[in-house]
Formats: C-alpha cells, structure tokens, sequence
C-alpha cells in the first residue's frame, strides 16, 4: 500500500491558484474528498494531514519549501517514518500533458521538472507519479511565466475536472491497483 502522497506547488496566497501548485490542488480536493484537515509541521516544513484507507495510514503532504526545494520536505519525511521509495506518490504539474489530462507512471527522470529535480538524488527515482497536465505555452523561454501564471478559464475548469477524476481513482492508487489507474486515467485522456 502507498504510505504517503506528496503534492507539489509553492506556498503563498500569490502562488495559490497557479498553474504549477495542480500537486496542492490535488491534495487539497482529496483532504476534503475524505475529511482529513492539513496541520503546520515545522519539522518537515510542510502542511501535513492523514486518513485511513483500508485501515492503514495515509499521510498527505504539502511541501511548504517553494517548487525547487521540494526535496528538504520529501527527503526527510520519508527517512523519518521509513517509508520506502516505492511506497511513495507525488502529484505535480505536467507541461507536456494538456490541461484536462493526468497520467499515471512509475520511475523515471525529472524531465525538466525542478521539483522532481529537488527530489530524485536523495528519494532514488523509483516512487510513483500523478501528473496532472497544465499544457505548454509552445516556447521554452514562456516556461516560466506559464507555470507561475493562472489558467485561462476553459484549461482551469478542465483542470478541476481532471483533479476530481484523480480523487476518485485515489483508492485504487493507495492500493496499487496500478493498471487499473492507468486505465482509468489513460482512457479519459484518450477520449
């Protein structure tokens, strides 16, 4: 079973509804999906919640560090609890999967991801990823602006439905049903 789901962004009322905090807007759907509450933790810095699914603890946690330093909070709550690397999920924002879209992997690089960048060289690469497609502005030098910027109206909405189609594949996520997410979530996005 997945012991923990990390999702990414960045902290502050400025970053809030941007494109490159869809891991805390994932999060924050789900905590409320399932009545969980995030609580501060300092020793982690982190917004950190827990339920229970199939009677196991679940921990959902929000690096509160900025994107690029997503690694001093993954790092350490992994080795602080022992959690395995592939007990591991981190939900982040995907510039090359169009808004409305999420795809569901395991392993492989940072693909230019600077969280995933942060994360990868003390965590090992072999945890599992829910990327949540923001789309591309079509050139590398708006990269930037487009992750720290808001979504138009129509790519926000199908962001929304996207995270919503995720909370409700998240039982088979925890329980690795991995095949039956990538179905799921693979097949929406081929529609």
């Amino acid at each position: 079973m997945i012991q923990v789901i990390f999702g990414l962004g960045n902290p502050g009322q400025q970053y809030q509804a941007t494109r490159h905090n869809a891991g805390f807007w994932y999060l924050d759907a789900l905590a409320s999906h399932v009545g969980c509450t995030f609580k501060q933790e300092n020793k982690f810095k982190a917004e950190v919640a827990h339920t229970d699914f199939y009677g196991e603890k679940l921990w959902l946690v929000k690096p509160q560090t900025y994107m690029n330093r997503s690694g001093q909070t993954v790092i350490p709550f992994c080795q602080f609890y022992r959690i395995p690397t592939n007990r591991v999920v981190v939900a982040y924002d995907e510039l090359d999967i169009p808004p409305g879209t999420a795809k569901f992997k395991r392993g492989g690089g940072h693909s230019g991801h600077n969280g995933l960048r942060d994360i990868i060289p003390g965590l090992g690469a072999d945890f599992k990823r829910l990327r949540i497609g923001i789309g591309h502005p079509g050139d590398k030098s708006k990269v930037t602006p487009w992750v720290l910027g808001r979504p138009h109206q129509d790519d926000a909405i199908a962001i929304v439905r996207c995270i919503e189609q995720c909370v409700n594949v998240t039982e088979d996520i925890v329980a690795l049903n991995d095949e039956k997410v990538m179905q799921i979530l693979h097949t929406v996005a081929d529609k």
